[in-house]
């Protein structure tokens, strides 16, 4: 259990989803450095970007062996995963979301904002109150 009251429900510790979320905050400014095979960024996206910018991500998606460093270390304490998340959140006050997505390709920094609410909301799902 975490102290404050909750716990995690899924695979990863609160710590490993905030930095998950951190991560991902960072990369919408700074780039992915990695994209979806041409196929599905051509023919399958953009058939599904409105979909998931407005309804509520499905869990269980796996991350191809490119994005590996978007899944957050075992080790990963709360207090590094909260400074990653804050500096990120301050970033995007400031600074556009506006890298490609590997997916969805350019999208506009209202789509990223969108993505990263959507995003948020199925992670965070994961966390649920101590009974």
């Amino acid at each position: 259990m975490i102290e404050g009251g909750c716990e995690p429900i899924g695979n990863w510790s609160l710590a490993q989803i905030v930095d998950h979320l951190g991560d991902t905050f960072h990369a919408s400014i700074d780039g992915m450095a990695y994209k979806a095979p041409w196929f599905a960024r051509t023919f399958i996206a953009p058939f599904l970007k409105n979909s998931v910018l407005i309804k509520p991500m499905k869990p269980g998606i796996q991350l191809p062996k490119k994005a590996q460093k978007f899944l957050p270390p075992a080790d990963v304490t709360l207090d590094a995963a909260l400074e990653k998340v804050r500096s990120g959140l301050a970033r995007l006050e400031h600074e556009l979301p506006v890298a490609d997505h590997p997916f969805f390709g350019k999208m506009a920094s209202e789509e990223w904002m969108q993505l990263h609410l959507r995003h948020c909301e199925l992670h965070m799902s994961f966390i649920v109150p101590k009974e």
